[in-house]
Parts: C-alpha cells; sequence; structure tokens
C-alpha cells in the first residue's frame, strides 16, 4: 500500500485520482481548500482548510503531516482564466502563476524530508504550457503559467535524481469538468486518469522530467 497525497482533490480530475488510488489500495491524503460531499464519501484522509498560496496553510499542512512518510505526490490544484491580448487582466494572471506555477514548487520544497528514494511527483500541467505546441495563441496567463510549472518540473527532476525522487510532467487530456465547463468534447475524468496512473505508475529515474500525454504519448516543450 502506497501513500498518496494529492492536491486539489475535492472535485474533477483530483477527486478521480482519489477515489482510484483508495479502490487499488493505496492511502490517500486529500488536500483542498474546502472538503465536497463526494471526497468526504471516499474515507480517505481529509486535509482541508489548506490554501496552497498561503504561507500560513503551508505551515499548518506540514504541522498535521508531521515526519509521514510519502510514496508520492500529484500535485493537481489549479485554476484557469480566459486573457485575450485585448482583454488583459494582469491580477487574473498573476492569480494563475501564484496557484499553477509557484505553489506546487513551494509545496514541494516543503515535502522533500517526507519523500525518500523510490518517491515520485506528478505535476498536473497542460499542453497549453507547450510553446511548440501553441497554434491558437490567447490564454496568457494559463498558457504561461503551466509553461513555467513544466520548467519548474524538469528542474525538480534534476535536483531530485540524486536522491531517487522521480519527476512526471503529465497533461490529462481534454477532460470535461467544471473549469472547462464540462466541455462535451471532453473525455471522462475516470479516463483520464485511468491514462494518468498507467504513466505514474511506469515512471523510472530514467524518464524522470518526462512530458507525457495521458494517452502516453510524449509531447513537445
Amino acid at each position: 500500500m502506497a501513500t498518496v497525497l494529492v492536491t486539489g482533490a475535492n472535485r474533477g480530475i483530483g477527486l478521480e485520482y482519489c477515489r482510484q488510488l483508495s479502490i487499488r489500495g493505496d492511502h490517500v491524503i486529500a488536500v483542498c481548500r474546502k472538503a465536497s460531499r463526494e471526497l468526504g464519501s471516499l474515507g480517505v484522509q481529509i486535509e482541508a482548510g489548506i490554501e496552497l498560496t498561503e504561507a500560513s496553510a503551508l505551515d499548518e499542512l506540514m504541522s498535521r503531516l508531521q515526519s509521514q512518510c510519502l510514496d508520492g505526490v500529484i500535485l493537481n490544484a489549479g485554476i484557469l482564466h480566459s486573457n485575450a491580448l485585448n482583454n488583459l487582466d494582469v491580477e487574473a494572471i498573476r492569480q494563475q502563476f501564484e496557484i499553477n506555477a509557484l505553489a506546487p514548487l513551494r509545496l514541494v520544497s516543503a515535502l522533500t524530508s517526507n519523500l525518500s528514494s523510490g518517491s515520485w511527483i506528478a505535476l498536473m500541467t497542460s499542453r497549453m504550457g507547450s510553446i511548440a505546441d501553441n497554434s491558437s495563441g490567447g490564454s496568457y496567463g494559463y498558457r504561461m503559467s503551466k509553461a513555467a510549472l513544466n520548467i519548474a518540473g524538469k528542474s525538480l527532476a534534476i535536483d531530485l535524481k540524486p536522491q531517487g525522487i522521480a519527476v512526471v510532467i503529465l497533461h490529462p487530456g481534454l477532460v470535461a469538468t467544471r473549469m472547462i465547463n464540462y466541455n462535451p468534447s471532453g473525455i471522462s475524468p475516470q479516463q483520464s486518469v485511468e491514462g494518468l496512473l498507467k504513466r505514474i505508475d511506469a515512471l523510472t529515474l530514467e524518464t524522470s522530467g518526462s512530458f507525457w500525454h495521458a494517452n502516453g504519448d510524449v509531447l513537445p516543450w
């Protein structure tokens, strides 16, 4: 049984991660700002009231975890705002950087003492953070923050490799969640997470730092 911490765990992809990990027998630590009824029904360990952009909340989480050993960390919490060139909202862009890029990095830094050789970290990003794949423009805050998360993940893979900790950078696909207004073209969270867990389970130190689609494709930077 592995112990896996999941952020953004109260709905969508994070909730589905918690469900599938729990079903396969892992001990799940679900971190969120506010627990949902669906999350509560899973019977996992819930650490609610945690706003990962706030230093005091991060300290509170570390106090609750104490020296608990973690086999895996899934950094899933994120936010999406639409920012067109003719309608830039600088504060919304800044917020996306704080939540999508800086908060995951700060949490990994705080959790290094809870990880050991053989542990892994999964960063939930988006192919919208790919520079080579950008063919439609726009979405400045989201694209920029996810590109920042991607390069952070690559650096983490290098810095943590001597400790035997692997890092994977994951795109879930187009998933029908509230973040994208349940786009009917999207796949279900269940289908997405099934693919994402396959990528995580196959992760090694040799493939650490790779940027993967849930379906197994390697994505361009």
